[in-house]
């Protein structure tokens, strides 16, 4: 019998959960940036090898609250660690401990399943100080297993895989063997767009936008060639936002278009004709009806 089960990848803002979950996966699901906040919703991705099945489940980065949006954000985070057979907890390599992490070692300690700690960026410090940043962390919290990993690398990811299978139990599969996420097609396409203008744009404009495909239709062309016809809105707060959004002569918009179809052609495997809108909804990020409008909803709500 076969081992399977879920597991939530929990931790703050920017300390790779996505990129994680991506390289585990071999493709890109959830949109990552330099820019914090950059997933909002709970993404499911899928791992099936000849161990099991890992369901694996990215969370936004733990944050304070400030509109509708991040009562959305916090939400997701805390549903996604209900029902679920692991717990692995990114943080940086560091054994300065801050008021974020600390928080959620307290709302983890409470926790009836077990919890790993994954130190990330190994890449980017001297092996011989991963011991330093572990006995900082062991100090606030009990641990199952400590994993040193590098997932922008791909460092030691393998082992961390063992280490998850090692904590699941015999079962079923829940999703074909083929899966890898359950996330729509169109919320990934409207996902890698919204990644662009993260990459792309200002600082403060980014948390501003949201991405909505209006249009997302399959034809095939005069020579037989399949095609996707996507039509995707980019709303922002502000109508300098918009005028940043589409740059002088538009070539902003054009920009992010480009580099969002790239990536859309890859994750549809098949040709794209990308088309991108600008509109302004004022303060959306406050507004229940906008917020849930624009698909950040919580199921058990």
């Amino acid at each position: 019998m076969k081992k399977s089960g879920f597991v939530a990848i929990v931790g703050r803002p920017n300390v790779g959960k996505s990129t994680l979950m991506n390289r585990i996966i071999g493709q890109k699901i959830a949109i990552t940036s330099k820019k914090p906040q950059t997933t909002r919703n709970q993404i499911r991705t899928v791992y099936t090898s000849d161990e099991g099945q890992i369901v694996f489940v990215d969370t936004p980065g733990v944050i304070k609250s400030k509109n509708k949006l991040g009562d959305y954000m916090v939400g997701a985070t805390s549903s996604a660690v209900k029902d679920v057979d692991l717990i692995l907890w990114l943080v940086e390599p560091s054994d300065y401990i801050g008021e974020g992490d600390k928080a959620i070692a307290e709302k983890l300690k409470n926790s009836k399943v077990p919890v790993v700690l994954v130190i990330n960026k190994l890449d980017t410090i001297k092996k011989s100080d991963v011991i330093i940043f572990m006995d900082a962390y062991r100090k606030i919290m009990d641990f199952a297993e400590i994993v040193p990993i590098s997932a922008f690398k791909g460092e030691n990811v393998d082992e961390l895989i063992k280490v998850i299978f090692s904590y699941l139990k015999e079962g079923p599969y829940f999703f074909d063997e083929d899966t890898i996420t359950d996330q729509p097609s169109r919320q990934i396409a409207a996902e890698l767009i919204r990644e662009k203008a993260l990459r792309l744009l200002d600082k403060e404009i980014p948390h501003g936008i949201a991405v909505v495909i209006d249009v997302m239709q399959y034809r095939k062309t005069s020579s037989g060639q399949g095609i996707y016809d996507i039509d995707a809105t980019i709303i922002c707060e502000r109508d300098s936002h918009k005028g940043i959004i589409i740059g002088k002569g538009g070539q902003m918009l054009k920009k992010i278009g480009q580099d969002a179809r790239i990536d859309i052609e890859k994750m549809m495997e098949t040709k794209v004709n990308l088309h991108l809108f600008v509109k302004v909804k004022n303060n959306w990020r406050d507004s229940d009806y906008l917020v849930k409008n624009f698909g950040y909803k919580n199921d058990d709500k």
